[in-house]
This record gives structure tokens, C-alpha cells and sequence, in this order.
């Protein structure tokens, strides 16, 4: 008896059949993709509703002639680089750009150091420190606007307790031009700032602490590591993608700080603590002139992205680096 053995040709039942057992996993694999999409569309749309859509508008408004009578007529004609120029000849444009730098870093240098001293002192346990750590807490508890206001009677020249507390101890016979000398009034400004960002960064740097083990500091100190190589050599290392954290959001909140500076001293004496926050708000709501507004706001918007991307490539560098 012969036995015959039929063969299909390409193309034929076979390969048909064939077709569902190489597609499931395809199938299976969109639906995954659609699941994680359905699952991340909620805050794709909650960001273009109210991030993307406000900065687009900002970008344009920057580009048009938006006044006051827009909102009656609805017509903000296009007038091209107009804005932007009269934004960079403006000669307060230079000094506020100038006056952010200075209260940017000076306020993240300070809350940043005072903030990892406190931490490391608070990782050593000590009575009542939890009641301590919560009273460090409140400078970042109360309203900006509040802190302001009371550091400014505190700050008065004539009659602060700031300056009363000098000429008691004999180290000033005049009370200190706080806010009212334009040489001063700036570091007055970074001061106030920088004690209200001392407890962001005390938190957050002592939750990273207690992220490191502390077998790792163990075999430092049989190495006969001392406090300070210990710390350069251990901590700073492992604390770095806290640290990230920290100086990107500080930069983040520090650079468009508006309501402090306004309740501090306005601005003044004589422009000398404008910065683009406040330039912003004066062009906008004090001239009513939007489009120069926009303007300085998409610089401030330009600055904090640039600065973001930069300080993550250099962080991501060192950190491939140390691998």
C-alpha cells in the first residue's frame, strides 16, 4: 500500500492557517500599547489643557499688540518683533535680568547649604529633635506673602526689631537701610528668601540621607575615614539624585518668585530689586502692555527650561561616569 503525502503550496491553507499564530502576539501587543495609552491620555490632556495651551498663547500674545481694549473688541493685531524689541532696549530689562541672577543663586546657595547642614545635624538623634525639625517647618508652613509682610516690620529701619537687636549688641550706632537703600535691599530680599526655602531642602535632603545604608559609613570609619572625607567621599555621592531634585525645583520656584519681592519692597528703592517676575507683573497689570508681558514671561520660561536640561545632561554624565 503506497502512502501519498499532499504538499501546499505557498500561499495555500497552510500558511493561512498559519497567519493567526503570527498576528496574535502582534494584536496582543497593540492592545497592550493601547491600554498604556488609555492609562496616560488623562494627563497628556490635563497638560495641553493647562500647560500647552497657556504657553502657546503666551508665545503669541508675545508677537501681537494685546491691550486692555482687546478684551472689548477682540482684535490684537500681529506686529511682528515689535514687543520683543521694546523689551531688550528697554534699559530695566538688563538690571532685572541682572538682579535675577544674583537672588537666583544667592537663594539657592543659602537654603541649599544651611538646608544639608540641618539635615546631617538632624540624622544624629537627640532629645525633642522631632519637635525642633517641626519648628523649622513653619518658615515654608506660612503664606509667602505673610512671611513678607512680617519680615518687613521686622526689616524696618527705624523701627524693626532686626536693627533694635543690632544697636544692642553695639554693632551698628544707625539702623541698617533694610529696604529702603538700593544697596541693600536685594540681599534683604535673598535673606527673607533663603529662610523660607530652608525647610524644602532640610526635608528633602534628610529623607535622602536615610536612604543610605548605614553599613556604607560602618566600613568608612574602619577604613579610618574622617567626618569630612566621609562626606565627600560617601554622602555628596549617593545624595547626588536628591540633590538633583532639590536645586532643579529650588531654580524652578526661586527664578518667577513675584509675591515676595512685591509685599518685601515693591520692587524698589529705585528698581534695585526688580526682577523679571516683578517686570513682568509691572508690564502687565501696572502699564497694561500684555504683549511686552509675555515677552519677559517667555524668557523666564526659556531660562528655567534651559537651565533644567542642561543641569539633567551634566547630572545623567556623572552619573554614567561613576558606573
Amino acid at each position: 500500500m503506497t502512502t501519498t503525502t499532499e504538499t501546499t503550496p505557498a500561499g495555500g491553507p497552510a500558511a493561512t492557517d498559519a497567519g493567526p499564530v503570527r498576528t496574535a502576539p502582534r494584536s496582543a501587543a497593540r492592545r497592550r500599547r493601547l491600554y498604556q495609552w488609555l492609562f496616560v491620555a488623562p494627563a497628556v490632556l490635563y497638560l495641553l489643557a493647562f500647560f500647552g495651551f497657556p504657553l502657546v498663547r503666551n508665545i503669541l500674545m508675545s508677537f501681537q499688540e494685546f491691550t486692555p481694549t482687546t478684551y472689548f473688541t477682540g482684535e490684537a493685531p500681529f506686529n511682528g518683533l515689535d514687543n520683543w524689541r521694546a523689551v531688550f532696549s528697554n534699559e530695566l530689562f538688563g538690571d532685572a535680568l541682572w538682579q535675577t541672577v544674583l537672588f537666583t543663586i544667592g537663594s539657592l546657595a543659602g537654603q541649599f547649604t544651611i538646608g544639608l547642614a540641618l539635615a546631617v545635624f538632624f540624622t544624629r538623634r537627640f532629645p525633642l529633635s522631632g519637635v525642633v525639625r517641626a519648628v523649622l517647618l513653619l518658615p515654608w508652613l506660612v503664606p509667602m506673602v505673610v512671611s513678607a509682610v512680617v519680615w518687613r516690620r521686622i526689616m524696618d529701619e527705624d523701627h524693626g526689631v532686626l536693627n533694635s537687636f543690632l544697636k544692642t549688641l553695639g554693632l551698628t550706632g544707625d539702623g541698617v537701610p533694610w529696604l529702603s537703600s538700593p544697596s541693600v535691599a536685594l540681599l534683604s530680599a535673598v535673606l527673607v528668601n533663603i529662610w523660607i526655602g530652608i525647610p524644602f531642602n532640610m526635608v528633602i535632603l534628610y529623607g535622602g540621607l536615610q536612604e543610605i545604608p548605614r553599613e556604607v559609613y560602618e566600613a568608612a570609619a574602619l577604613d579610618g575615614a574622617g567626618p569630612w572625607r566621609t562626606f565627600r567621599s560617601i554622602t555628596l555621592p549617593m545624595l547626588r539624585p536628591v540633590v538633583t531634585v532639590v536645586l532643579v525645583l529650588g531654580f524652578m520656584s526661586t527664578i518667577k518668585v513675584l509675591d515676595l519681592i512685591l509685599a518685601l519692597t515693591g520692587g524698589g528703592p529705585a528698581d534695585s530689586t526688580q526682577t523679571l517676575g516683578t517686570m513682568t507683573y509691572q508690564l502687565s497689570f501696572m502699564q497694561l502692555d500684555f504683549g511686552q508681558g509675555a515677552v519677559v514671561g517667555n524668557v523666564l520660561i526659556l531660562v528655567s527650561a534651559v537651565f533644567a536640561v542642561l543641569y539633567l545632561r551634566v547630572n545623567r554624565a556623572q552619573s554614567g561616569q561613576g558606573k
